[in-house]
């Protein structure tokens, strides 16, 4: 193994230590003598509770925001200037967003009777002040994972937050087993489709619509390049994991939370959280809409056909039987398309299936659609980052 790698590897897991170390460290305020109703809660609620979800959301909805605001948008392409403004923009945004969930978390452990030791404002304020500053921390951990380490940091801490809980979750199946509360028929079930369910998200993590190209030959300084072709990869699922797994909840629960704030606790709020709970067909017929959507506006914002096709164009690249320019952009806003709406159906079902089976075909819930997502992606990315790394250090040192 080269010395360089090894280095990043061990950055790597050195900061994943840390991130897991400080999932274990509670909230200040907390009551050690919380009754046995509050202890599971009490065990979630560390500095760390709300994981990296606002930045991720924040990323997202300003990537969103440039899609339909072309001014955003030509900020994001102007340079290095112009991505610093875009940063500035979404930290802000996160910002706002761990603010107001932060202070809804300890509004809502605040009310639970024994739980805090001293309830008032001042636990208020430090609880969001602490969880707030937990997201920003991440965000900085996150950033050094990319730049020092290996993979991508934010996809790393997300993919650790998943595996450490397999093992309970799975004990939890067997233990329901051993007390008879579900069949081992039905645990077997349960770990084949999740054994199937991360089958197909490799398999279409891995697909690729491949459009032929061919380059004509062309000067390039001194020297003669010769014609050649080659193919325009475009994965099926393009819009990655991060929309199932992360932006779905706000578009369930944001409205909700500012309604909330706004009436109060009304009878027609009450009714409306119920039918948004995990399992309810309110639940999965929007969640699946919402996936369905932002799968589409998503891969709006990374594929543009018209820049590809003027890429193409300069680059001296055509598709068969294709005309350069308007022909070519329209023949790639076609395959892109399709492709999404593969793409999008795949998305939706793997979110909603699990639920689904869980809500009505009494399977115990240890590893969602969400969660083979953000595993099978980050290993894909991780292969690919050390073989590649590898490939452009042929004559580093080795161990």
């Amino acid at each position: 193994m080269r010395l360089e790698l090894a280095r990043r590897i061990a950055i790597t897991i050195g900061a994943l230590l840390i991130f897991r170390l400080g999932s274990h460290i509670p909230l200040a305020g907390l009551s050690v003598r919380a009754d046995l109703n509050s202890t599971n809660i009490l065990a979630r609620l560390s500095v760390l509770s709300l994981s990296l979800i606002p930045y991720i959301t924040a990323a997202i909805i300003i990537q969103l925001i440039s899609v339909v605001w072309g001014r955003v948008g030509a900020l994001e392409r102007s340079g290095e200037a112009g991505r610093r403004k875009i940063s500035r923009a979404t930290l802000i945004l996160t910002l706002l967003l761990a603010t107001f969930q932060s202070f809804g978390v300890a509004s809502g452990i605040q009310s639970i009777p024994g739980l805090v030791t001293e309830p008032g404002g001042w636990f208020l304020l430090s609880a969001t002040a602490t969880l707030t500053g937990g997201v920003f921390f991440l965000v900085w951990l996150s950033e050094q994972i990319t730049r020092h380490g290996i993979g991508n940091g934010i996809a790393l801490i997300l993919f650790v937050g998943v595996v450490v809980t397999l093992p309970a979750e799975v004990a939890g199946t067997l233990e329901l087993v051993r007390r008879g509360g579900i069949s081992a028929n039905v645990a077997l079930l349960a770990g084949g489709i999740s054994s199937a369910m991360v089958i197909v998200v490799i398999l279409v993590e891995r697909a690729r619509r491949n459009v032929a190209v061919e380059y004509a030959a062309r000067q390039a300084g001194s020297r003669l390049l010769p014609p050649r072709s080659s193919v325009l990869p475009i994965k099926l699922n393009s819009a990655g994991f991060l929309i199932p797994s992360t932006v779905t909840p706000w578009v369930f629960y944001l409205p909700l939370a500012l309604a909330t704030f706004i009436f109060g606790q009304t009878p027609w709020l009450a009714v409306a959280f119920d039918h948004m709970q995990f399992g309810r067909p309110a639940h999965m017929i929007v969640g699946a809409i919402a996936v369905f959507v932002l799968a589409f506006v998503y891969t709006a914002c990374v594929l543009d056909p018209e820049r590809a096709a003027n890429t193409l164009r300069e680059q001296g690249g055509a598709i068969a039987d294709v005309a350069p320019g308007e022909p070519t952009a329209a023949y790639l806003d076609r395959v892109v398309t399709l492709t999404t709406v593969i793409g999008a159906v795949y998305l939706a079902a793997i979110s909603v299936i699990p639920e689904a089976l869980v809500a009505y075909g009494e399977l115990p819930y240890f590893f969602g659609g969400g969660s083979a997502l953000i595993v099978v992606c980050t290993i894909l990315d991780l292969e690919t980052q050390v073989r590649g790394y590898s490939l452009t250090k042929p004559g580093g040192e080795y161990l």
